[in-house]
């Protein structure tokens, strides 16, 4: 598309391809069967369905789509914009189902020039907090919205005046506070300390009072109860939208679902053992430290296809959908609330590449540059509670799952060694399953947790 040289036929294609792109989101939006047929070369919605099950076509489609629909403005805006024009920015797609959000920081003001990419504004949704980036370089004109404002999905954000930000424009903006401040050093006459000095008594006697009345009420019982008085304070912070959507969705769940927890322990000293032995080779090879969740995510996704009930979930019209693969979401939490990245095909990954995908979602997620799609589409769930010493507790369900694992700390207790008789102490950890008893009978759920334990 960039090497047609007529300007004209550029134009005309940019069109056809616009319309593509809507045909094919179009499609999505309806469950993608027909892409997925002409995707894989099946025809009928029987191959479709299998072309869609076992490919992740629909996730791969949608993940296009989503870029196409990101990038296919700002290219047309530039396409089409010159210097001195100016254009409005709208609030991007932020994922599906997301309809609004609540603008929490304004990064770059009105005047302010930014270069293709820069982050602008900082917009917090029920999931993640996006940073929304400038399509085109040049100078923010206007903006329309500001902080605590909530803002929907294709309203008016910005406007920015196109054009070639200045050299050290980024720079001058940083350094910019600083200058008023020594401009106002320099201008300040000499004798004007001295006058700061005598206006100082004068407001003091006026303060006097209030602090001797306030510290006279406090003490009538006690002076001690006076000093500790001054220091309790109450500060009332605004919950989060972020903070909102965890506690509404826990509370459906515990609403919606039948909830039962089931216990056991596992033994640690023979993963502890096979940690200290290849870690370091480990390492080496991989360039990745080998930790305790990937095995145990394999160990669930291997448990998951063995007792497919565990992974299983119910839709909006009451059908039980069984899946064949083990995509998981493991919590992690960062300082805005807790998130849930999913790691996918657990049941066939290896212990490195889990180890990897953990780690880069987990640091993305801390510094809030996750996309939802990798927040979605997990089948099952892991809580570890053990890193912060939580010894034993019931997790709650991660709706529409319908079963979590809770690990928790490893602690050395005395134990019967099942081959010696003996009492010794081991690396013991407890683990526990949190399960929807609609779908998962105890038979089922304690028979998943023994393999995991296995």
């Amino acid at each position: 598309f960039l090497s047609i040289p007529s300007k004209q036929l550029a134009v005309r294609s940019l069109a056809v391809f616009d319309k593509m792109m809507h045909r094919i989101a179009v499609a999505v939006a309806r469950k993608a069967v027909p892409v997925a047929s002409v995707y894989a070369g099946r025809s009928g919605l029987r191959g479709a369905l299998r072309t869609l099950h076992t490919g992740n076509v629909f996730r791969d489609i949608t993940r296009q789509v989503r870029s196409q629909q990101r990038r296919s403005a700002p290219f047309a805006a530039r396409f089409f914009s010159s210097d001195g024009d100016i254009v409005t920015m709208n609030v991007p797609q932020m994922g599906d189902s997301i309809e609004e959000g609540t603008v929490v920081e304004w990064v770059k003001k009105p005047g302010d020039w930014v270069h293709v990419d820069d982050i602008i504004v900082l917009v917090e949704t029920d999931k993640v907090v996006v940073e929304v980036r400038a399509d085109n370089a040049g100078k923010i004109v206007t903006t329309h919205a500001e902080e605590d404002d909530t803002v929907e999905v294709g309203a008016p954000l910005l406007d920015i005046e196109i054009g070639t930000p200045p050299e050290g424009s980024t720079e001058a903006a940083a350094e910019a506070p600083a200058e008023p401040e020594k401009k106002a050093e320099e201008a300040t006459p000499a004798p004007s300390p001295p006058k700061e000095e005598k206006a100082a008594p004068k407001a003091a006697p006026k303060a006097a009072p209030k602090a001797d009345t306030t510290a006279s009420a406090a003490a009538v019982d006690d002076g001690d109860a006076s000093t500790l008085a001054s220091h309790r304070v109450e500060e009332r912070v605004k919950m989060t939208r972020m903070r909102k959507t965890i506690a509404n969705n826990l509370k459906h769940a515990q609403n919606t679902a039948a909830m039962l927890t089931t216990f056991n322990e596992v033994d640690m000293s023979a993963l502890i053992e096979l940690r200290k032995t290849h870690k370091d080779a480990f390492e080496e090879k991989h360039g990745q430290k080998l930790g305790f969740m990937s095995p145990f995510m394999k160990a669930c996704g291997l448990a998951l296809q063995e007792v497919p009930a565990v992974n299983s979930q119910l839709d909006e019209n009451d059908n039980i959908v069984y899946r064949n693969y083990s995509d998981i979401s493991v919590a992690v939490a960062t300082p805005t609330g807790l998130v849930m990245p999913v790691i996918r095909d657990c049941h066939t990954s290896s212990l490195a590449s889990m180890e990897a995908s953990l780690g880069d979602l987990a640091s993305r997620a801390r510094s809030r540059d996750i996309a939802m799609e990798e927040m979605q589409g997990g089948t099952f769930s892991i809580s570890n509670g053990g890193i912060f010493g939580s010894l034993m507790g019931t997790p709650i369900l991660f709706a529409p799952q319908t079963a979590i694992l809770g690990m928790h700390a490893t602690k050395m207790r005395a134990v019967v060694d099942k081959v010696t008789g003996e009492v010794v102490a081991k690396p013991m950890m407890y683990l526990a399953l949190t399960y929807d008893h609609r779908l998962i009978d105890g038979r089922e759920a304690v028979t998943f947790l023994c393999s995991v334990r296995d």
